[in-house]
């Protein structure tokens, strides 16, 4: 049964009653919460005038992209204000089409490069250069102060915590996810402090017979600790687990999702875990080659949604391979494994450049085992394997 264009209130756990805005009172045995999350907005976009919010997009979801797409055919500038996943991959897309366009695109974030919350510095630092080479103007180490609409020109102007002014015709806003939590404080459910979200244990449940799954379930991840996980891998398995618990099948959560992430056709990578730019870092890299870019996967394997063909598969086995050639090449990070760890356990893996190697990966952080020599660890990945250029 279907209620549309009806809101939840409030969830009576003890009753098993929902209760619709209608006033309408529904009974069950169990529940799913499945709220989801909405675009963070900056405080000082939502105090600009609506000038200004006429020329902002939240980018998140089908109809943001569509706006956007109409919108960048008829302005000359677009700035995007975040630098993780979402803000680098757009701004690489948008930095390409201004290449050939015209259109200015600049890139605005706190951090000191490019995904800086994720990346060890000196990648981070490396993926800056090839966002710029991708025709995008990337402003570090800047935060938006106030935004206002400058009625001579028809243009927004940004000012920003330097003093800078940056005068646009369109603002983009990337910054996060805020988990749709409303039902928390009248259905006595609890949330996280640190992460957000509904407060839920291992095996994907909040209250007697109310689980959650995807975006606004903080979990008990009994490898890693608590979390909340925002990708669509963990969108699919979260939900299916919450399912199965619900059907009295009561499994822990100990699928460790993947997201990958494409900035322009040279350059993309998988990742797994806690990956954290805070956490202590090693990477082992190789030289790269015409078949280790997100273009090349794509024309193998006709396969854009990398995290579709990965989302069930777990190595069962690990076969070590030796190296057949290469090291490092000075600082070109072209190709490589990082590593993220805890007291010499690896809680993450992001591979860059390297794809298809997710189930190593996951078995690696399902094992648990301390590791001393990373680079014997890197060799799972056969990272020096592809010399087909070279023949």
């Amino acid at each position: 049964m279907y209620f549309l264009l009806m809101q939840v209130t409030r969830l009576d756990p003890y009753m098993k009653k929902v209760i619709l805005d209608n006033g309408w009172e529904l009974t069950f045995d169990k529940c799913l919460l499945a709220t989801g999350g909405r675009p963070r907005n900056l405080q000082c976009v939502e105090e600009a005038s609506q000038e200004v919010k006429d020329r902002v997009t939240l980018f998140r979801n089908v109809a943001d992209f569509q706006r956007l797409h109409d919108v960048v055919k008829n302005v000359k500038s677009v700035a995007i204000i975040g630098g993780g996943f979402l803000g680098s991959e757009l701004a690489c897309a948008l930095g390409h089409k201004g290449l050939e366009s015209g259109m200015k695109v600049i890139q605005i974030f706190p951090e000191s490069g490019n995904m800086g919350e994720v990346l060890p510095e000196y990648l981070s630092q490396w993926t800056m250069e090839k966002v710029k080479s991708e025709g995008v103007d990337v402003r570090s180490n800047l935060y938006l102060r106030t935004v206002e609409y400058d009625e001579s020109s028809g243009q927004i102007q940004l000012k920003v915590n330097t003093g800078e002014k940056i005068s646009v015709d369109h603002l983009v806003v990337t910054v996060g996810l805020e988990p749709n939590v409303e039902l928390a404080e009248l259905s006595g459910l609890e949330t996280d402090d640190k992460y957000g979200g509904y407060r839920v244990n291992a095996e994907l449940q909040a209250r007697s017979n109310i689980w959650v799954a995807g975006d606004s379930a903080c979990f008990y991840d009994i490898k890693l600790g608590r979390r909340r996980v925002e990708h669509h891998d963990h969108a699919v398995v979260s939900g299916r687990l919450a399912g199965e618990n619900m059907a009295g099948n009561n499994k822990p959560y100990w699928h460790q999702s993947m997201f990958w992430s494409d900035l322009g056709p040279d350059v993309g990578y998988e990742a797994i875990g806690v990956v954290d730019s805070h956490l202590p870092t090693v990477g082992v890299y190789a030289k790269k080659t015409s078949a280790d870019s997100p273009k090349a996967v794509v024309e193998a394997t006709g396969e854009e949604m990398r995290s579709e063909t990965e989302t069930e598969q777990v190595a069962n086995t690990i076969q070590e391979t030796v190296p057949s050639s290469g090291q490092n090449e000075g600082d070109d990070f072209g190709k490589g494994v990082i590593f993220y760890v805890r007291e010499k356990v690896i809680v993450g893996v992001v591979l860059w450049n390297v794809f298809g190697k997710i189930p190593i990966a996951r078995k690696l952080i399902k094992d648990g085992l301390e590791h001393g020599d990373f680079g014997e660890v890197a060799k799972l990945f056969d990272i020096h394997d592809r010399d087909k250029d070279d023949s």
